[in-house]
């Protein structure tokens, strides 16, 4: 176990670890269309922070990477295909990080949260704009700031680090 999952059950484990694939479905699927791009950029994110991450985040993406092109598919193919149901029920489940946030190390929660919301940004602009990069739809705007997850601060003694 990494050091992050501490006193974590395995349910809330199992949570962080598909976050990223979920966030993937919610923000690319919010216009309806997960397109290839963005399956492709959410692909290539992933195994860019696989070795280039907070060091807080360490054993996180080497978990969460292991299988997650596999996991991104599976997810969209069980979950519904009616967007506005499947991201209600992907709302819903990261909603639960604001139950699992508090039960671990302030700075890992911290460094979790900014991840997880920096992760939907680069996902929401995988697609569109400019030779299909940089902008964000309205629907995915809707998203990106992960809205159903509260925001974790980095703890003061940290800031100043």
């Amino acid at each position: 176990m990494i050091p992050q999952f501490k006193g974590l059950n395995e349910t809330e484990q199992k949570l962080l670890t598909d976050a990223i694939p979920m966030i993937t479905v919610l923000v690319a699927g919010a216009d309806g269309n997960i397109d290839s791009e963005e399956k492709e950029w959410a692909n290539k994110v992933m195994e860019i922070r696989g070795y280039k991450h907070p060091v807080e985040l360490d054993g996180y993406y080497t978990i969460a990477g292991a299988n997650f092109a596999s996991r991104l598919d599976q997810l969209i193919n069980e979950l519904p295909q009616d967007t506005n149901a499947r991201n209600k029920m992907i709302s819903d489940e990261l909603a639960q990080l604001n139950n699992i946030f508090p039960k671990m190390d302030p700075t890992y929660a911290a460094h979790f949260y900014e991840s997880f919301t920096t992760f939907a940004e680069h996902v929401a602009k995988a697609s569109g704009g400019f030779l299909r990069f940089g902008a964000v739809s309205r629907d995915e705007a809707k998203y990106v700031d992960l809205p159903m997850v509260n925001k974790v601060e980095m703890p003061e003694e940290d800031e100043e680090a």
